[in-house]
């Protein structure tokens, strides 16, 4: 298996009131990205109580656009008038240097 080089940021603000379901949300995309072959990691973050993140790694350019149009990100897209302040904005990233866990 190839070194993740590729990765996306997307910084999430929760609506207020919304906090929790923003959690539970994240928490629960993890059984979909398992099952995406092509996403070498996944992590989602929290920053402070409204602040949340989602940030991921790819070893190529096919599992990063697979990641961008499968059920993970539909979902946020679907999701994000009810749980955030603004639409997600997803950033693409090149990895600079990597040490593999």
């Amino acid at each position: 298996m190839s070194e993740p080089r590729l990765a996306l940021f997307v910084r999430l603000h929760a609506k207020p009131g919304k906090e929790d379901e923003v959690a539970s949300f994240l928490s629960g995309a993890l059984e979909l990205v398992r099952a995406e072959t092509g996403t070498r990691s996944w992590y989602a973050l929290r920053f402070d109580e409204a602040t949340f993140g989602i940030f991921d790694t790819f070893a190529d350019e096919k599992g990063r656009q697979a990641h961008l149009t499968g059920a993970v990100a539909d979902a946020l897209m679907q999701k994000a008038p009810e749980l955030f302040r603004e639409a997600p904005v997803i950033e693409e990233l090149d990895l600079l240097a990597v040490k593999p866990g």
